[in-house]
């Protein structure tokens, strides 16, 4: 039997994935970086499919950054244009399984046919509630932290609290991750949800993006059903 039958209170509430290691895979397979983010979105269809069998409520997905804008312009086009390809392929499914999609970050920059795209996805799933499937484009945390502390400015608010930094982030909407999980070997967090992960286990896993299959998202899974979780105490 499974770690995760056996703890089945202890599974991970909202797991949030920063997915590296896309353009060295396709670099060692002698693919191109293209086929590379492709692998890539597929390992996510079959991350979201195993957490609904886990029952897992909560998924986030690092897939562009702020500081993905430097790629060279043919990188940025094919991954808008993969991305545009995810959406149209995935939104039937999505409906059929109540997934309700959001987008967090800067879509100001992606070309309108996607923003539209996005914008639907989030319309067409808003009611769902069976997984919450949050994903991060144009993202970066301290701008983020950034434009939340302006909120609160502009709300007048005397004292601020923690709470109310929480409430005007892109996130306020969902609990704060349980557990994070990088892939390629790198060990940092990359400008991803630094105020949200202040308490979030860390599973850094040697293992490019696209070679992360559903064995491995499980062996992340019982990691953080073994640890002991101390917040603020020994």
């Amino acid at each position: 039997m499974s770690l995760q039958k056996k703890n089945n209170k202890s599974l991970p509430n909202h797991v949030a994935f920063i997915m590296d290691g896309n353009r060295r895979w396709a670099k060692k397979n002698n693919l191109s970086i293209l086929d590379g983010h492709r692998m890539g979105s597929e390992v996510i269809k079959r991350i979201v499919k195993k957490s609904l069998k886990l029952k897992i409520k909560y998924l986030t997905f690092f897939s562009f950054s702020t500081e993905n804008w430097n790629r060279s312009q043919n990188e940025v086009s094919d991954l808008q244009n993969l991305l545009k390809f995810y959406l149209d392929s995935e939104i039937s499914n999505f409906i059929k399984k109540k997934i309700n999609f959001t987008v967090i970050g800067d879509i100001e920059k992606f070309d309108l046919p996607i923003k539209n795209k996005l914008l639907e996805f989030e319309e067409k799933t808003s009611k769902f509630s069976t997984l919450f499937f949050v994903l991060a484009l144009g993202y970066g945390s301290r701008s983020e932290i950034i434009n939340a502390i302006k909120k609160i400015n502009f709300s007048k608010i005397k004292h601020i609290k923690e709470m109310d930094i929480s409430s005007n982030l892109m996130t306020s909407k969902f609990p704060d991750p349980d557990l994070v999980i990088r892939t390629s070997g790198e060990k940092r967090l990359s400008n991803f949800l630094l105020w949200q992960i202040a308490y979030s286990e860390l599973y850094f896993t040697k293992t490019l993006w696209p070679d992360f299959n559903t064995q491995r998202f499980q062996m992340a899974i019982n990691d953080y059903i073994q640890r002991k979780r101390r917040v603020g105490g020994d």
